[in-house]
């Protein structure tokens, strides 16, 4: 590789995620090959890091890649050893996934194919669940949430839950749960709000409502606390969208520690660590449902050994946001995300209109390829 360029976006939410939260971060990185092909990757953020991510990525990266072979996993590794000094998940693994993604995407166009070609189709399609960040919706825009969900026919649906009192959030998961019916999954996400102790006591009190998994019902570092909880609880457990490294699956797997796990593409660093997750949650029985970033994710769920859903979060997929050219890599139809054949992972940025809060001096990462 001769080059690096990147760019740091602020992408404006239709359905704000909360009172703090009305925008994303997307961090975008041109990587540039010796005869003249340039790849464009990405990584996501919510609230936090993208101009660190940005310096990160213009700095100790690009000074490291030059000179790599075009390889995902050669240059994933090498950066890993680079950057561990950095910090062993957050900056540097959000950093490492812009590069990752445009590596891959040069190594499947250049084979004239898709990404989940590239990384071995199993399926042309995945069924996608309705979710949403709606924690501080009122009750009656998380019911009319609901019904949209029930009339897109949706076979899993997922809410926030997590509120001080725990009769708000059986009131709120009962009103979904009338909506959707009862032969439809229903999870419910804590967002690590509770502790163990409130934990207990929130999932008891939702137990007759049939969770099909609660999600991150503790700090996401609390190994210890989520293996108690799940020996005691009855429901199964679902972790994986704060844990940032491979090294941190094997424990939790190895811990026995979850029932599902949800690797976020960008916070692992790429497609190769998420690859390499997945094969240690498959020689653990455990399955994998990549976290948010429909995008993509559902091009990974197409390759994975066994069957995955994909998440929609209402209005937030980078197609729905505006982020990308048409064609898509993928279309979602009712209750199927399918894969469209765009070559490469398919995703053409649109950046225009977008703020920029970090950018190099030269041309635009995410233009024309």
């Amino acid at each position: 590789m001769t080059g690096l360029r990147a760019r740091a976006f602020r992408v404006e939410l239709p359905r704000p995620w909360g009172p703090g939260v009305p925008a994303n971060h997307v961090i975008l990185a041109e990587v540039t090959l010796a005869d003249g092909r340039t790849g464009t990757g990405f990584t996501w953020t919510p609230q936090v890091g993208a101009t660190a991510v940005h310096a990160l990525l213009t700095g100790d990266v690009r000074d490291a890649l030059i000179g790599l072979p075009a390889h995902p996993e050669t240059v994933w590794d090498a950066l890993w050893a680079h950057l561990h000094e950095a910090g062993g998940g957050g900056i540097p693994t959000l950093a490492m996934a812009a590069v990752d993604t445009a590596l891959w995407d040069l190594r499947a166009r250049a084979a004239g194919h898709t990404l989940a070609d590239e990384l071995g189709r199993r399926r042309d399609s995945v069924p996608v669940y309705g979710s949403g960040v709606n924690l501080h919706y009122p009750l009656g825009e998380l019911v009319a949430q609901a019904r949209r969900w029930a009339a897109a026919g949706y076979p899993a649906v997922k809410i926030k839950v997590g509120h001080v009192d725990p009769a708000l959030d059986v009131e709120r998961v009962a009103a979904v749960r009338d909506i959707v019916g009862p032969d439809v999954r229903l999870m419910i996400d804590a967002n690590q709000r509770w502790d163990l102790f409130r934990a207990r006591r929130a999932l008891r009190a939702l137990a007759d409502l049939d969770p099909h998994w609660i999600e991150e019902p503790l700090p996401a570092d609390d190994l210890t606390g989520h293996l108690r909880l799940r020996e005691e609880c009855g429901v199964p457990l679902a972790v994986g969208e704060n844990i940032r490294t491979v090294h941190g699956f094997r424990d939790w797997l190895a811990a026995g520690a979850c029932d599902v796990v949800q690797p976020n593409l960008a916070r692992v660093g790429g497609i190769t660590p998420f690859r390499r997750i997945a094969e240690l949650a498959r020689v653990h029985d455990v399955p994998v449902y990549p976290h948010l970033l429909p995008d993509i994710s559902g091009q990974l769920a197409c390759a994975l050994p066994s069957p995955a859903m994909v998440e929609e979060v209402e209005d937030a997929s980078f197609a729905a946001l505006g982020l990308l050219r048409e064609p898509f890599p993928v279309r979602i139809e009712g209750s199927r995300l399918w894969l469209t054949g765009t070559p490469g992972h398919g995703m053409d940025f649109d950046t225009a209109g977008l703020t920029v809060v970090a950018e190099d001096p030269g041309p635009a990462a995410g233009g024309a390829r």
